[in-house]
This record gives C-alpha cells, structure tokens and sequence, in this order.
C-alpha cells in the first residue's frame, strides 16, 4: 500500500515529501495509524551519512506512537483501535541466546532496525516512522497505556526512555544509592526523572551553568557544575553509579572519580571521535567499572512505558508539522530544544 511520508535521496539533500510503500498486513502484522513520531539525534546521524552505511532513500524515525488500524489473522495481542508504539527494532533473529533472554538489541545476527534495515519489503531495507502509517511483527509493538493526551510526549520513551532505563534497571539503581546523571538533554532529561522515580538520590552533572535550574525542575536532588574543581571535589568517591549521556568525546577521568569503590559509570552515548584512554589506576585502585549499554529488548522496553505511565513520567517535547524538519535538525546540532522535537504526523 502506499504511504505519505518524508526522507532523503541522498546525505546532501534536504528531507522531501515521499510516497513509499508499506507491505500489506502478513498474519502476524500490526498495521498503525502514526500519529507521533519523535526526532532523535540518530535520525540526524544516518540521513546525513555521518554514520557508515545509509541507504537511501532514508525515510527515519525510530519513536513512533499510533493507533493500530489492522491485525493479521494470527495476530492475539492487540486489535484494532488499541495505542501502540515501535522502537528502534521491528525484528531479530529471535532463535540466539540474547533473543532467548528478551535481549533482541543484542541479537548476534543483529537486530533489524526500524530504519535503515535489511528487509524483504521495498526498496530492499526498512523505512521509519516520518510518515502516515508502518506495518509491524506484533513481537516488536508495544502497549501504550499514558492518557490520550500524553500520546506526542511519550514518544521519545521509545529510544530516550528505554536508553536510559535500561542501564539504570541492570544496575540496579534503587533507593539508598546516589547516582550521577551526566549530559541534561533529550537522554538525560529522562535518566532524571527515571532514576528519580527508582528512588534514588539524583544528582545532575552538566558543564552549563545555566541548565542548574533546569535539571532541579526535572526532579534533580542537586547539580555539579563538572567544570567547577571545587563541586567536583566535595562529591569524589561517593556515588555509586554513574550514567553517562554524553555523546560528545570527553575525558572520563574527573567522572570517574566521583565513584566509589565498586562503582560503575555507563556510557550510551557514542562519539564521533574516541573518548580520549582513561586513567587505569583510577579503575584499579577502587574497583570502578565503565561499562556500556544499548537501548533495550521488547520486554523490557514494555516494562519502561508501564512504569513511566504508572509514575507518570513523559519527556519534555515541542511539537512540530513534518514540514519543519530541517528548522528542527539544525536547531538540534545547536541544541536549541527542550528537549526533543516530536512530529506531527497528521501534518502529512
């Protein structure tokens, strides 16, 4: 079936109007009805080839909330009319040991993008959620169960949230422990919240002055200005995990340092360069971990969306027509938004 949507036809093109075509509803099929899709960083990454490997035309988009129009006839947990969501995945190998244990973004065969993947249906590999409608293996759709009204702001859940969530549910982060949340943007902004509602003491860590007040509105116990020597020293050695967001290539060391003994600072954010090699004595001498993580599986992103509807928890949005994508992307590079730009699609 044809679709309206918006894409590239090459890195240095702008993003256009597009008809693409979307397979039919097999029996395991989801068919949805978008009517948000959130802009990620990533989205920016791949339809520019600043990243290797993009097919084109690239139609991106990998937060996508909707409402399910058709089921294929095997299809048992979701009907018509039920609000759903897909992520970064539409499908893994499903047989490896990560997808056994729901940990399809670990898929050794590599899971498949929602974008930008290797698939069966035209043109040869996925298209994404900047259009009016996508079709999808019931295994990779979520539940949605925010209030109506909510549906732009919990888009973002679905790479944003399960970003941060993910790392924050495998170690454990709960009450009694104080955890650092390093970078106050679109992961960030939700690591806050989530770790807030986990329980633990929450504290932002941020190389601009002026966020201090912002991240204490998104729930942040307390700010580190990380280049104030003095902030930095009166918290070293006590906390007990650290999520870093940061994409940008940075020194670790000072971060580091702020971790107890056995302590664990995770990286999910990837730079264009490497981050410069850290101190080993600073792992060492206290036991300390740098770890990193990926998105999560289908489980436990379900998990994610029913404890942010259960607390509450959205992320700060602006909403924008598909026909300001490009304003939107270079307002991104300048990071000029609070926190994520979320399409529109009725605007299609």
């Amino acid at each position: 079936m044809t679709t309206k949507a918006y894409g590239a036809h090459a890195a240095d093109r702008p993003l256009e109007p597009l008809t693409i075509e979307r397979r039919q509803p097999g029996p395991n099929d989801v068919q949805i009805e978008i009517a948000y899709c959130g802009v990620c960083h990533s989205d920016l990454h791949q339809v520019r080839s600043e990243w290797p490997g993009t097919l084109y035309p690239c139609v991106p988009g990998h937060e996508i909330v909707g409402h399910v129009a058709a089921v294929g006839d095997a299809v048992t947990r979701f009907k018509r009319g039920d609000i759903v969501g897909v992520g970064c995945m539409v499908d893994s190998c499903r047989t490896c040991p990560a997808c056994a244990e729901g940990l399809e973004q670990y898929c050794e065969s590599g899971f498949v993008a929602t974008y930008n993947g290797a698939t069966d249906d035209p043109p040869g590999h996925t298209l994404g959620g900047y259009a009016q409608r996508i079709v999808v293996d019931e295994q990779f759709v979520l539940r949605i169960s925010h209030p109506q009204d909510q549906l732009a702001a919990v888009a973002p859940l679905l790479c944003a949230g399960i970003t941060t969530y993910s790392p924050l549910r495998h170690w454990r982060v709960g009450p009694g422990q104080k955890v650092g949340i390093v970078g106050i943007g679109g992961l960030g902004h939700m690591g806050i919240k989530l770790a807030r509602a986990m329980g633990a003491t929450t504290v932002a860590i941020t190389s601009s002055e002026n966020k201090r007040e912002a991240a204490r509105a998104l729930g942040a116990d307390d700010v580190i200005l990380s280049s104030s020597r003095a902030e930095m020293a009166a918290h070293s050695g006590s906390f007990d995990f650290i999520l870093n967001t940061v994409a940008a290539s940075h020194s670790l060391d000072a971060l580091l340092n702020l971790l107890k003994r056995d302590g664990t600072m995770t990286l999910v954010g990837v730079p264009e360069h490497a981050h410069p090699s850290p101190n080993i004595g600073a792992l060492i001498f206290r036991r300390r971990a740098i770890a990193g993580s990926l998105i999560g599986g289908i489980r436990e992103t379900q998990e994610m969306l029913d404890f942010c509807a259960e607390h509450g928890i959205v992320a700060d949005i602006e909403t924008i027509p598909m026909q300001d994508i490009e304003t939107a992307y270079s307002r991104m590079q300048r990071n000029d938004v609070k926190y994520r730009f979320v399409i529109d699609c009725a605007t299609l």
